[in-house]
């Protein structure tokens, strides 16, 4: 076989990381390279962070260190029995990779992810020795995501953590059946064991710092996981289940959703297109409601539809207030912070102005429209002291007047 050129391999194993969702950056420790030899950092003049349209992190040299693989999981493109085009870099390939683009203001960090060449163990300590030579050897104080491998000896992923600013474990599926069935090589029981492992070290180290001003940093921005949409039968009140238990358990910084691709050669087992990627959408909000507006999973759960996915054409707040219509119209004038986090077309920016501008004055239905974004959703929940929606909150077609209008859009114009 001919030898790989570095930009050949780069092709290859750029393309083969772009499934992996779990990219972001918040949450790091501030490093700069003011001060000292070193270059690279975190946060500061000249970084910022670019998000595709379908909110994927770009930021990043998201890449694999192999693709080759000895799993068989039916939902990967990079699985042992598929039919794709191979390639590995060495350790030092990725640290001269990462070190080139970042002089070239290309990004502000790595994000390093592999297949399982050899073994777990083998694999694993490659991952670790690219963040170290970085840190060590180079001084680099930018970015570093590494995704570790749950089946690796808990003291080599302890390594990892030591060098890494985030580190993170996919579970891949939201259900164990799904897990057994499509990727027959990985136990759920050992990924939940290695993530609270993470979760231990974290919180140790942080707890070292506050007593001993030299104790090393480990993961300072946290661990997070993924789990894929649509490969399997899990409905979105699966995943949302899944998700806060993780949540709960585990203290994620955040848990990703990718919906499914199709890929070449795909196992029979595998559904035969791709689910909607505003399912993907709807869980992130999903997320969102649980993170920063105080629902609670099982009041996510209850904005599913018959079938136990959320509806498409709405978002979930909204379809969570469409159920319960006894809990509005409420007065943005006396209403607890609680309750506006729930009107839709509120965010948490928002209520916080309803709140500060309320404090001197009552307010009007105008003066609630110059504090959102668009007051026609908000109308039909609630109350000021020129506006009550009547009967309006009860209309049976309110769900139809307050859906995003589908449009076709015109293959010529003028």
């Amino acid at each position: 076989m001919a030898t790989q050129t570095v930009l050949q391999k780069l092709e290859i194993l750029a393309d083969a990381a772009k499934y992996d969702a779990s990219c972001a950056s918040s949450g790091t420790a501030k490093r700069t390279s003011m001060g000292g030899k070193g270059i690279g950092s975190t946060e500061g003049m000249g970084i910022c962070h670019a998000y595709a349209p379908d909110g994927r992190c770009i930021s990043l040299l998201k890449i694999l260190l192999t693709n080759h693989c000895v799993f068989d999981c039916h939902y990967c493109v990079n699985r042992k029995s598929s039919n794709v085009a191979r390639a590995r870099f060495t350790p030092q390939e990725v640290v001269d990779l990462t070190l080139s683009f970042y002089r070239r203001n290309y990004i502000e960090g790595l994000f390093l992810s592999s297949g399982i060449v050899k073994n777990s163990n083998h694999t694993m300590e490659q991952l670790v020795e690219v963040a170290r030579i970085l840190r060590e050897e180079h001084d680099f104080r930018g970015y570093i995501h590494l995704k570790t491998i749950p089946e690796a000896d808990a003291e080599i992923v302890h390594q990892a953590g030591l060098y890494a600013d985030r580190v993170s474990i996919n579970v891949e599926l939201p259900t164990d059946s799904g897990l057994t069935r499509l990727a027959p090589d990985k136990d759920a029981r050992q990924i939940e064991g290695a993530m609270g492992r993470v979760k231990s070290d974290i919180s140790e180290l942080k707890d070292a710092r506050k007593r001993f001003k030299h104790a090393p940093r480990f993961a300072p921005a946290g661990q997070s996981t993924q789990m894929i949409v649509g490969a399997d039968a899990a409905t979105d009140a699966d995943i949302v289940g899944k998700a806060s238990r993780l949540y709960d358990n585990f203290r994620l910084r955040r848990v990703y959703y990718s919906a499914f691709s199709p890929i070449p050669d795909a196992s029979a087992v595998l559904p035969l297109k791709r689910p909607p990627l505003i399912r993907e959408h709807r869980l992130y909000q999903s997320d969102w409601l649980m993170r920063f507006y105080g629902y609670k999973p099982v009041e996510v759960m209850q904005a599913t539809e018959a079938d136990g996915n959320l509806p498409l054409d709405i978002d979930p707040k909204l379809a969570w207030a469409l159920k319960f219509r006894e809990q509005f119209p409420v007065d943005v004038n006396r209403a607890t912070r609680e309750q506006l986090l729930r009107v839709p077309g509120l965010g948490v920016k928002a209520v916080g102005k309803i709140l500060a501008s309320r404090r001197h004055r009552n307010l009007r239905l105008d003066d609630v429209a110059r504090l959102t974004l668009s007051v026609t959703k908000v109308r039909p929940f609630i109350c000021t002291v020129d506006w009550r929606p009547v009967m309006l909150t009860d209309r049976a077609d309110l769900r139809s007047l307050l859906a995003p209008k589908t449009e076709q859009l015109e293959l010529f114009t003028a």
